[in-house]
């Protein structure tokens, strides 16, 4: 199958308003869930609710639509509440770094999506300390001395504490990092994936004092899971997904029909307490409790009543987090994307058909595969406005999906069946218009990538790279110059694909994934170096091939390291090849049209797994890399071990 690519525009969605006058206070079906009706374009009406108690009592109608006979999920299993998965003007900072640490030596970030909007990560560095986060376990290691200072257990229960073995990360400004907790549930990118969780699945965000050893200062903890975050300057972006804290019991006896029957009485019992997120803060020994309430809330026209979105705010030079002034969304989301002046959640549908599709192979419905788009302003510090709303056809593979620029958001998608022996599918960017509470379209180019998905997006200013795969990797060039008419300037045909793309230096974009056979097969990491300065005639200069490779960088980008000063690429490498191999960080050397090996970083472990390293960074002529076993420092020119820290639990 030839491999093709879509440019295109959005559809302006169901327009949110805020809630008016309301104060705080296994068998599977036999056919997938339904989903809310969408709002197409020109279709935009005003819904407010009249009072909270008018807002209840439409969740609650909205949530008993959509209820099954395993209660509210997605794929005809029992569940209770179910959680979520998956930033702004800086505020003052009143806890700046010393003096010493703003002589800090040149050193690398995580790597982001955009400039100036740093993302969580298990591990942070200011130039002169390195903070990371693992297994429940916070240390700060002093990168002069390349010495352990500090370490804070967040796990007080031990090895049985959850917080052992959540999924952890954190955010740095000056002497305080923000440690975020996802929660009890999980969530995954995989097309069938859906977060769940049952009753009590609750986030929490540390607030941490590191000028000394690390210690806790402030805790928050809020009904729901973590999404993401999103931080500028001293403040943070949090997007939690929460749902109604509503328990339905398994039953093997009766019928579907009266399963639901029992459930939508459960609904009907259900107060604003069961329904709105309730949070708690712990400062200095003082815990206060809160309701996230209605009038914080905005909703479409239609809904499911099953999913509410919150997004809070925090200065990380506060003594205290505090409430998080928060605002939020009667809908789903999956997916944050933030340039710095706008915040936008996405919220993806296809864990509620996917399943029984692929299950089925049919052939997802157009209302099933429309992903809505909520913008919030974060220009000013404080709590975001709502802004407004917009949706495209087809599912996001992640948040470089989406980009911001010049008043257009531009979106990737794919739309129709990826899955089975004849997918029908297709690819398609669409350029919305921001244009007050609404994201009309401007222009689109669609059709394209047929039989095939997206594999990765980029957006550089004007431009846009996507790579589609089946069998073959094309990458397009899609010139974005007129959003009102975007071009396909070139497509390039090769062997494999591209997961995540890196701008490089001008004309120059590096891709990571991997190598495929002719009809498809993977067969190993390749790292591609290609010339765009021509988008009408794009090339590959260069190829890197590890035969039976994989890389965390290829599905996570804050695994991969570019350090444009030495032109250096470093990223996490794992090869087993009929049971031999072993884990590495990977060190190459991009030039103008060549990649060249420089060698590898390895760490030493009890088992293979502790030795697989996560992260890379650089300090001034050290390469710091990062497994569970430990923290290596390694000289960049020459690769000589400097200091290794092990960690010891």
């Amino acid at each position: 199958m030839t491999p093709r690519l879509a440019v295109a525009a959005g559809v302006p969605i169901t327009l949110l308003v805020a809630l008016a006058g309301c104060t705080s206070s296994p068998e599977p079906p036999s056919a997938p869930p339904v989903r809310d009706p969408v709002v197409l374009a020109g279709q935009v009406r005003l819904v407010a609710f009249d009072s909270c108690a008018d807002g209840l009592s439409l969740l609650k109608k909205a949530a008993k639509e959509h209820v099954g006979p395993w209660g509210l999920g997605g794929d005809g299993m029992p569940f209770a509440a179910e959680g979520g998965a998956r930033a702004a003007a800086g505020a003052a900072d009143t806890a700046g770094g010393s003096s010493a640490r703003e002589k800090a030596p040149n050193y690398s970030g995580t790597n982001t999506h955009e400039a100036g909007v740093d993302e969580p990560d298990l591990v942070k560095t200011d130039g002169q300390r390195i903070v990371t986060v693992q297994r429940g376990v916070v240390r700060v290691v002093d990168a002069g001395s390349r010495k352990l200072t500090g370490k804070l257990d967040l796990a007080t229960g031990g090895q049985d504490d959850p917080v052992r073995w959540s999924d952890s990360s954190l955010l740095l400004h000056g002497d305080r990092a923000l440690v975020l907790i996802r929660g009890d549930g999980w969530h995954g990118r995989a097309e069938i994936a859906r977060p769940v969780s049952g009753r009590g699945a609750s986030a929490r965000l540390l607030l941490l004092d590191i000028s000394g050893a690390p210690k806790k200062i402030s805790e928050y903890e809020i009904d729901g899971n973590l999404v993401d975050a999103r931080q500028i300057g001293g403040t943070a972006r949090v997007v939690i997904r929460s749902s109604p804290r509503l328990e339905f019991p398994y039953r093997e006896d009766g019928t579907d029909k009266q399963r639901i029957a029992a459930n939508q009485r459960i609904i009907d019992k259900a107060t604003a307490d069961d329904w709105f997120p309730r949070y708690t803060v712990t400062t200095g020994g003082t815990t206060s409790k809160g309701l996230v309430g209605c009038e914080r809330f905005s909703r479409p026209a239609t809904y499911s009543g099953t999913s509410m979105v919150t997004v809070l705010s925090f200065g990380l030079g506060a003594s205290s987090l505090g409430d998080g002034d928060p605002v939020g969304v009667v809908a789903d989301g999956d997916t944050v994307y933030s340039n710095g002046s706008s915040l936008y959640v996405a919220n993806d549908q296809r864990w509620r058909v996917m399943p029984w599709l692929q299950r089925s192979n049919g052939e997802p419905k157009p209302e099933d595969e429309i992903t809505e788009i909520y913008r919030f302003d974060i220009s000013q510090a404080g709590r975001p406005a709502y802004v407004g709303a917009g949706s495209v056809r087809g599912w996001l593979i992640n948040q470089y999906a989406m980009s911001e620029w010049d008043g257009h958001l531009r979106v990737a998608t794919t739309s129709g069946r990826t899955w089975g022996d004849a997918p029908k599918s297709s690819s398609t960017v669409y350029v919305l218009r921001l244009a007050g509470n609404a994201l009309p379209e401007a222009g689109k180019v669609t059709g394209l990538g047929k039989g095939e998905r997206i594999y990765a997006v980029r957006f550089t200013g004007t431009t846009g790279y996507v790579v589609t795969f089946r069998q073959t990797d094309p990458l397009y060039t899609v010139d974005l110059t007129d959003p009102a008419k975007p071009r396909v300037a070139g497509e390039l045909k090769i062997t494999g694909y591209s997961a995540y793309l890196h701008p490089a230096e001008p004309g120059r974009v590096i891709g990571v994934g991997q190598e495929a056979s002719d009809q498809g097969r993977v067969q190993g990491t390749q790292i591609s170096l290609f010339d765009v300065s021509n988008l009408d005639t794009p090339a590959r200069l260069a190829q890197h091939h590890v035969k039976s490779g994989h890389s965390e960088a290829e599905y996570d980008p804050h695994a991969f390291l570019y350090w444009p000063e030495d032109r250096l690429l470093v990223m996490p490498l794992s090869v087993w090849d009929q049971g031999k191999g072993g884990n590495s960080a990977l060190v190459l050397r991009i030039g103008d049209s060549t990649i060249s090996e420089v060698g590898a970083v390895s760490h030493e472990a009890s088992q293979p797994e502790l030795g697989m390293i996560r992260r890379s960074l650089v300090i001034g002529d050290d390469l710091w890399t990062l497994s569970e076993s430990g923290l290596k420092a390694t000289n960049m020119s020459t690769l000589d071990t400097q200091a290794w820290l092990t960690w010891s639990n």
